[in-house]
């Protein structure tokens, strides 16, 4: 009779030598493909003109905060405040400023400016409730943005 060696059911041990490269090449793709999230604008937009004009420092320390008549006729013609994507009464703006705070590092809290972005057409009550409330959430640091005015008196 003959005699029959049993085989060794060891694997091969599976090298990982590559997985590190295929870590950084998903790292990557994603790195480059992910947009950043902006605010869809839902009321109207036209801001004043001005001849001076600054760029914001860091747009990630920046609340946005945006007021005029809807777009959508449905909602009035009334100027409404905007925060984030939705509307939004004065009330809210505390919460709203808080929020921000809280996405923020420790550091940079008290760095935190609010931009106005004001239709042109938007009576100054409702600019001066927001300034209010603005204050009342201790948010003091304050920008309006406006588009260049060009060199030919546009």
């Amino acid at each position: 009779m003959a005699v029959f060696k049993k085989k060794s059911k060891s694997k091969p041990a599976i090298s990982t030598a590559a997985l590190p490269d295929i870590i950084f090449m998903l790292l990557f793709f994603f790195m480059v493909s992910t947009e950043l999230k902006e605010d869809t604008v839902i009321v109207r937009n036209e801001l004043p003109k001005a001849t001076q004009l600054q760029e914001l420092a860091e747009q990630t320390l920046t609340a946005f905060i945006y007021i005029g008549p809807p777009t959508d006729a449905r909602f009035g013609t009334d100027p409404k405040i905007q925060l984030n994507d939705v509307f939004s009464n004065v009330g809210d703006i505390t919460r709203f400023i808080e929020e921000k705070r809280a996405e923020m590092p420790e550091n940079l809290k008290d760095k935190l400016e609010v931009s106005l972005k004001i239709d042109k057409e938007t009576k100054m009550g409702l600019i001066t409730d927001v300034k209010l409330e603005l204050r009342k959430a201790e948010a003091r640091k304050i920008q309006y943005t406006g588009n260049k005015v060009s060199d030919l008196g546009e």
